[in-house]
């Protein structure tokens, strides 16, 4: 999934650090959208480890590398389906709303829309989830860190915005729930990877 810009702008090289920041959004928004594939599982299940910097982050991608490469794809995507899909209620809800629904008034999906179109941003022709999806969150901030679909990187101020307003309040206890849920296995990977790097994304846009 990849957000759509309604205005051009011109860009600019990436410094190293926000490359990695657009790498683990963009990592984070493909999971959270579906279920990895076989190729993406060979891919990851080779990656380097991380070295420097957070140690909790390098354990938990250890983790996730290792996971990757015995997990079988089919049952990854069971368990994509029982977590967060399934009959009649999911066991975990991907939506940034479930979480936030007592913070305010606005439905968190209505908030998303206007916080796209004030970035010029929308959600793309035949992308059916509502926009408060998380994958749609981590994409929209890939998109605000490193560029993309025709604009370059948005400022810190308004990747620090959307942050405090549309991810911080929900993630933390969405990847709680997943880290809890008892059919989580390889999602349970996923979800310390996930809470590795949110904390740094939190703690980076505190000093900022």
């Amino acid at each position: 999934m990849e957000a759509v810009a309604a205005r051009v702008e011109i860009q600019r090289p990436l410094a190293p650090e926000d490359a990695a920041r657009a790498d683990f959004h963009a990592l984070l928004a493909a999971l959270l959208q579906r279920a990895p594939d076989a190729r993406m599982l060979a891919t990851l299940a080779v990656a380097p480890p991380i070295e420097g910097g957070s140690e909790a982050l390098a354990k938990a991608w250890s983790d996730l590398v290792a996971a990757s490469a015995v997990m079988d794809p089919e049952a990854a995507a069971e368990e994509y389906e029982t977590l967060f899909v399934g009959v009649g209620k999911a066991k975990v809800s991907i939506y940034s709303g479930w979480y936030t629904s007592a913070l305010w008034t606005e439905p968190a999906r209505v908030r998303v829309i206007e916080a796209l179109a004030a970035l010029g941003l929308a959600r793309p022709a035949g992308v059916t989830e509502p926009e408060d999806h998380f994958a749609t969150l981590f994409e929209t901030m890939r998109v605000l860190v490193a560029g993309g679909a025709g604009r370059g990187p948005a400022g810190l101020a308004d990747q620090k915005a959307f942050w405090e307003a549309h991810v911080k309040p929900g993630v933390g206890p969405f990847l709680a729930a997943v880290l809890e849920a008892p059919e989580a296995n390889y999602y349970r990977r996923v979800a310390a990877v996930g809470e590795a790097f949110v904390g740094i994304e939190n703690e980076s846009f505190n000093l900022g």
